[in-house]
């Protein structure tokens, strides 16, 4: 996640410096810009988590509780994709993994809790679900747009976008969930919503993991030339 302003991330890829052979490199975020809008999106995120953590523990819902995780995994995994720029393709790719991997924990944990609520719990207050909802939404709008003219790039600079923009989707159902658990009085609508929401998680993971795994497997020839061309110039 190189160069600075639009130039150097309005497209998904940029000629490598220096080798001559017009390869493509993808944006890996290391542009002041970039950076300017990681570190408000990470606050964002913070901000959401504490507001929407009080609200899930006061409703008791499976889907607030996706959404406090989220927020939680958000500030987190984002500080990570910011220390990694501008490292090596390994070191991100390798923040790129464990973000997958974080989203796919949270997605069998919200599993995991749709169904400990479909067995024990009663219907979450709907107004509540509804209203953190919008709060969440209008949290990750302002994070998205932020984003969006960073939305192509190397798997790190992805994934900040996929859960971004996963995020919005998110608060949106939770918004609409809340009004189906005020209309049916039940609680199956924020327990199928959960569930659903952990799809998208999964989905999201899956993404991720698979563009880390190919410029993983991009940069061992380039690798291989640069120790290829040494070991050649040390024997001459």
């Amino acid at each position: 996640m190189q160069g600075a302003g639009m130039s150097s991330c309005s497209t998904t890829e940029k000629t490598a410096a220096g080798c001559g052979c017009g390869s493509p490199v993808a944006f890996d975020g290391a542009s002041p810009a970039y950076k300017r809008a990681l570190r408000a999106v990470i606050a964002l995120n913070v901000l959401g988590f504490v507001v929407v953590a009080v609200g899930s523990w006061l409703a008791a819902s499976a889907s607030l509780a996706a959404n406090t995780l989220d927020f939680a995994a958000d500030a987190a995994t984002y500080a990570l994709s910011l220390w990694v720029i501008g490292k090596s393709v390994q070191v991100r790719s390798g923040a790129a993994f464990f973000k997958s991997a974080s989203l796919a924990t949270m997605a069998v944990g919200i599993v995991a809790l749709a169904i400990w609520r479909a067995a024990t719990g009663a219907a979450p207050e709907g107004g509540t679900i509804s209203g953190l909802g919008l709060f969440g939404a209008a949290i990750n709008l302002a994070a998205a747009l932020l984003l969006v003219r960073f939305r192509e790039g190397d798997a790190n600079v992805r994934s900040v976008w996929l859960c971004t923009r996963n995020d919005l989707i998110q608060c949106l159902a939770v918004a609409a969930t809340g009004v189906l658990v005020t209309v049916t009085g039940s609680r199956w609508p924020d327990l199928i919503v959960g569930v659903l929401l952990a799809g998208v998680f999964l989905r999201s993971a899956w993404q991720i993991m698979a563009q880390a795994r190919a410029e993983r497997r991009a940069a061992s020839p380039e690798r291989d030339f640069v120790t290829h061309s040494r070991r050649s110039s040390a024997s001459v």
